[in-house]
């Protein structure tokens, strides 16, 4: 890779490095606090599940700071109103417990996995976005399947767990890479 987008001195690319490993510390950090909670929906199960689609807004405004006007502000507005309906989805469907939270999860994972999967698209002139790209079609296959497991017995939120730990991975793979093409401008 020798282009990275230079909306400001220095590109975006040290910018969303720095964010996509807070990231991966956010995601490591919930999941084990979910696991911990032995996937009920109690108090502090009801506050992680809202909270993570919290943190994705505050995320994409970082990144809309950081990148600028450079056509990927407006995907990641679309993300903002996506993960704030998702909070507030999340945070009526606890009272109606465990298979509610997946089915909203679900939606909310596939809707903002296709935003995922289009910024990435048009990023990946910068280097970096391939592991962004692979999570947000991943994200859509993840959400279809926590619908339905909904459904199933014995529903849990260890899966929503597993997602987080998998897809902060996806966001360290991707800070590496990134800060791997930033040095080779």
């Amino acid at each position: 890779m020798t282009t990275v987008d230079t909306p400001a001195v220095g590109g975006i690319a040290p910018a969303l490095r720095q964010l996509y490993l807070v990231r991966f510390a956010f995601a490591i950090v919930w999941a084990v606090l979910v696991f911990a909670t032995a996937s009920e929906l109690g108090a502090l199960g009801i506050a992680l599940v809202v909270i993570y689609p919290l943190f994705d807004v505050a995320s994409a405004v970082w990144d809309s700071r950081s990148s600028g006007d450079n056509g990927q502000v407006r995907g990641l507005q679309v993300n903002m109103a996506i993960s704030l309906v998702a909070a507030a989805g999340l945070a009526v469907a606890s009272a109606s417990g465990v298979p509610a939270v997946l089915r909203v999860w679900g939606v909310w994972a596939i809707v903002s996995g296709i935003v995922q999967l289009i910024v990435a698209v048009r990023r990946r002139a910068m280097g970096g976005q391939w592991p962004m790209i692979l999570s947000g079609g991943i994200s859509v296959l993840a959400g279809a399947n926590f619908v339905a497991s909904a459904s199933g017995t014995d529903p849990a939120l260890s899966g929503v767990a597993g997602y987080a730990v998998l897809g902060g991975i996806f966001f360290l793979v991707s800070a590496l890479r990134l800060g791997r093409s930033s040095k080779e401008i």
